[in-house]
Order: structure tokens, then sequence, then C-alpha cells
């Protein structure tokens, strides 16, 4: 970016985007696809002089499940709103959200899975401290290596597979960091 087309050039995208309040809906325009995240075309607002949108989300803020890459939760074209996060004014542009409009999967399965609760799942990675496990619909959680079998075991591979069915039994539920624990062992 030269001197002309520097931030500082653009009052007008600059005061659309200083007068944004934090959770506010905006709609938009998937414009572009890149492995660091997502620019969205707003409807509202100038366009971006250099960017392909003047909206930008970032892969953990596009779905409260873990992917793999951003077109496993968007396409091109498609049509988003998402949440005001805040402006980024270095590259002059909204930060937004597509999972803040929805509710978190995962303090719903904390409020109706129990402590002590037992659950069958499937095995969706090894890991070399252990296995997780997907329990329901987007949510997974962590067998560690000393949960995974009756005896103790080296590798987790000596114990499961990738895809193999399994009983587990939850043995605790971390709310902030959305984190799972559970033991094949106890199960």
């Amino acid at each position: 970016m030269g001197d002309t087309d520097g931030p500082s050039r653009h009052p007008e995208l600059r005061s659309f985007l200083e007068s944004l309040r934090p959770g506010e809906t905006l709609s938009g325009t998937v414009a572009a696809i890149e492995r660091f995240g997502v620019f969205v075309a707003l409807d509202d607002g100038p366009d971006h002089p250099v960017l392909p949108g003047t909206g930008f989300i970032t892969v953990p803020e596009l779905s409260w499940r873990r992917i793999e890459s951003p077109s496993d939760a968007v396409r091109p074209g498609r049509r988003v709103s998402c949440a005001f996060l805040r402006f980024d004014p270095r590259n002059l542009e909204a930060r937004l959200s597509l999972r803040a409009l929805h509710p978190d999967p995962f303090q719903a399965f904390a409020d109706r899975t129990p402590v002590g609760g037992r659950l069958r799942g499937r095995v969706t990675k090894l890991v070399p401290f252990g296995a997780f496990v997907r329990v329901a619909d987007g949510i997974e959680g962590l067998v560690h290596l000393t949960e995974l079998a009756p005896e103790p075991v080296a590798d987790p591979a000596e114990a499961v597979r990738t895809g193999d069915e399994v009983a587990v039994t939850v043995i605790a539920i971390d709310r902030e960091r959305r984190r799972l624990a559970l033991s094949r062992r106890r199960a």
C-alpha cells in the first residue's frame, strides 16, 4: 500500500468503522476465503480500498465447532449476518463473528450433562496424550492417556483407533475454557 492508499487517506471508511458498536449485527456477502479467515463485503458503509471486503472473520469466530478450513463453514457469495466485535484500525476493517449470533452448543451440553454421566461417542483424533471423542453434535472431549484403558498404555493407539465407538464417563466440564474431560477406564 502506498501513501495514497494508506488508512489515513480513507476518512469515510474510518468514520463508518468507528461508528459501529460491539454486538451490532451487520450483513454482507462472503467476498473471499483465505486460510486465516474470511473477508465479507458489508451491505452498509463504503467498500474497502484494498481488501476484498470491509469485514473480516477469523477462523475461530466462524463456528462453535472445530473446523479444519474456513470453507467448511462458508462459501464465496454466501449471504451472512455477523456480530461486530471491534474495529481493527491497522487493517481498516471490521472484525466480525458468525458464531456470536448463535448459542454455544457446549454450554447447552454442559447444562444437561452431569459429571459422572455416561455417554457413547466416536473417537475422532489420536494425540500423544490421549484421544478426542465426539459425544454429541459439535461436542468433543479428551480421554487422557491415563483414562483410556484399565491398564496404563504408552500410546493411545494401543487402546483405541480413530472411528471406534466407545463408552465414556464425564469426569470434568470446564465451561469457561469449553473443555470436556472423559474417561474410558471409568465407563
